[in-house]
């Protein structure tokens, strides 16, 4: 960001709140620093379409966190949507009557530098096609300010794989890129076994983790299980986005993976979006975390 937010401003406005994590990222003022500050916004897991508990405001919550989004001033380069953009339905009209709503919503961003890749709810049983209709490919990279971003896709595949066709694709968009450039990868599953009983994995993760090892800045954000979470796989870090629609408990904490229940005392505990920032400055990504919050969408 070429300017500072002024977080005060910022939490009157939005009404919101949240707590800075430092991804603990060694090394990113080398080299590869990037060449101005800037911030993103990640949004994860709407599931557009989800109907009944545990969220009696399921068409609610997207419509909030755009119009937070939208009060953010100065506001962000451009905007992540880490999977699972509609709930699963087995009706490929009803599939694409989901995406369009989904889309129509977020065309009133005002920030209009989006990004996208699906999750297993809006891919695994067509292999993506209707979202590619939508939202174009589910794998590709683009650079922004001397960062270099890649979107992989763990879930067009229904067994969870990445496969080797797009492993080979990242072997060679990493070589096609500057050595010391910091790489952040997108993706809706995580790429480390976190909980495989709960499908919290990608069946062939790691082989994307050892494509990326050799880089000596590398960040991961992704989706899928509906709460923060901070990993380490050597130093490459790997941060799990909120959901939009419910949150799911910790992994392995109980016997099913269930969706924790409505709080009417906390409405909208556990959901929420995040702002990331880079800074030339700075040894690490700054997250903060915001819930979303009631009132009118």
């Amino acid at each position: 960001m070429e300017h500072t937010i002024d977080r005060r401003d910022f939490l009157k406005l939005a009404g919101l709140g949240g707590v800075v994590f430092a991804s603990g990222l060694a090394g990113w003022a080398s080299a590869g620093t990037p060449e101005k500050d800037f911030y993103f916004v990640q949004l994860s897991d709407a599931h557009w379409g989800f109907e009944g508990s545990p969220n009696p405001d399921a068409r609610g919550t997207l419509p909030k966190a755009v119009a937070a989004v939208n009060k953010l001033e100065p506001p962000p380069d451009f905007i992540v949507f880490t999977g699972d953009l509609t709930h699963t339905t087995d009706d490929p009209v009803e599939r694409r009557k989901r995406l369009g709503e989904f889309k129509g919503i977020i065309d009133g961003l005002k920030v209009k530098d989006l990004h996208f890749m699906p999750g297993e709810h809006d891919a695994s049983l067509d292999h993506g096609a209707a979202f590619q209709e939508f939202f174009g490919d589910t794998h590709y990279s683009f650079d922004h300010k001397g960062v270099h971003f890649i979107v992989l896709d763990n879930v067009s595949d229904p067994a969870g794989r990445i496969g080797d066709a797009q492993l080979a694709w990242l072997a060679s968009d990493l070589g096609k890129t500057a050595a010391n450039l910091p790489v952040v990868v997108f993706t809706h599953r995580p790429l480390f076994d976190l909980y495989p009983q709960w499908d919290w994995a990608t069946r062939d993760g790691a082989a994307a983790v050892e494509l990326l090892m050799p880089r000596a800045n590398v960040t991961v954000f992704y989706g899928h299980i509906h709460q923060e979470n901070h990993h380490m796989t050597g130093h490459i870090a790997h941060h799990a986005a909120r959901s939009l629609i419910y949150p799911l408990p910790a992994p392995g904490s109980q016997p099913k993976r269930a969706p924790l229940p409505w709080d009417a005392a906390h409405p909208y505990r556990g959901l929420g979006y995040r702002e990331v920032a880079a800074q030339q400055a700075g040894q690490a990504f700054q997250l903060q975390e915001f819930p979303v919050q009631g009132g009118s969408s």
